[in-house]
């Protein structure tokens, strides 16, 4: 991937001060027993009145649940008494792309958790610089969580951003994982320690509910309906990720599911289902998107 030049710079500063409003936004106003789909409808629409576009869906994933859960439409979920939530969000202007990401914690369990999972990404920031590599980030965030007595997730990596994609090119672990991949002076990085209890697994596995999708290819599809949803998700999403309430009243109600499955069995989209703690352990994670420069990172979120 490109080093970016000074306008996608300055798309990517913009898009990342916007993020940065919303996540303190969101940490302020999120309760218990609050309705999910009121979060996630709240923080997409902050990003839009603020001038930016969300890159993803508002993730709001609950204990063991480590990522990708959106509201679908007409979502009943609350946020539990003594949870602990991810907000995972990601903004772009013309699509560059910024991603951050923060735990709020209703439980005095868990505060020590989600304090590793700030350090160890303060931690990995700390250390970045052009030629970095990926293998020894991985093993700076592996060793800050261990020595605070808690265990990374180690199937979950942070990755590059790239224009209208949000995992792009490389990957960055949070354990030492042997790679000749090196950090790019002009590339932008999400960095997303996750964390958690020392006697989890450490691990997550596919769970069972899928709600965030993309477009995979533009394919031909059969009804006037699944053509019309496939236009509206290439034209507003390009290659970036969607929820199903974005996109409910693009076809008649009584139309929509056949035409989305019409999608899906074309593989024109796929979907991303929720991570799940394989041991069902609950997960921190802290993230922000920094953009390497010659004496290390600018934060961009």
């Amino acid at each position: 991937m490109e080093p970016i030049d000074e306008e996608a710079f300055g798309k990517l500063k913009l898009a990342g001060r916007i993020l940065r409003e919303v996540r303190e936004e969101i940490r302020s106003i999120i309760h218990e027993k609050m309705p999910v789909i009121e979060i996630c409808e709240r923080a997409e629409q902050l990003i839009i009145e603020k001038g930016a576009k969300p890159a993803f869906p508002c993730n709001i994933s609950i204990n063991e649940v480590a990522a990708h859960y959106t509201s679908p439409p007409g979502d009943t979920l609350t946020i539990p008494e003594g949870a602990l939530v991810k907000v995972d969000l990601g903004a772009h202007i013309d699509g560059y792309v910024v991603d951050t990401a923060i735990t709020v914690c209703f439980n005095p369990q868990y505060v020590e958790l989600v304090r590793t999972a700030e350090k160890a990404l303060q931690a990995a920031i700390e250390t970045i610089r052009p030629g970095l590599p990926t293998s020894v980030l991985g093993s700076v965030i592996e060793q800050n969580i261990k020595s605070r007595g808690f265990k990374p997730i180690s199937n979950l990596t942070g990755h590059q951003v790239g224009r209208y994609v949000v995992h792009a090119g490389t990957s960055l672990p949070n354990i030492y994982h042997p790679s000749i991949a090196k950090l790019k002076l002009g590339g932008a990085y999400a960095i997303e320690p996750f964390v958690t209890l020392p006697e989890a697994a450490g691990k997550v596995e596919d769970g069972s509910e899928v709600t965030i999708f993309r477009l995979l290819k533009p394919k031909k599809v059969g009804s006037l309906e699944a053509r019309k949803l496939l236009g509206y998700i290439e034209e507003n999403f390009k290659t970036l990720p969607f929820a199903l309430r974005w996109i409910k009243n693009v076809v008649p109600k009584d139309h929509f599911n056949k035409a989305f499955h019409e999608l899906l069995k074309a593989k024109a989209v796929i979907g991303y289902p929720v991570f799940i703690e394989v041991s069902k352990q609950p997960v921190a994670q802290a993230e922000h998107t920094v953009l390497v420069v010659e004496d290390g990172c600018v934060i961009l979120t």
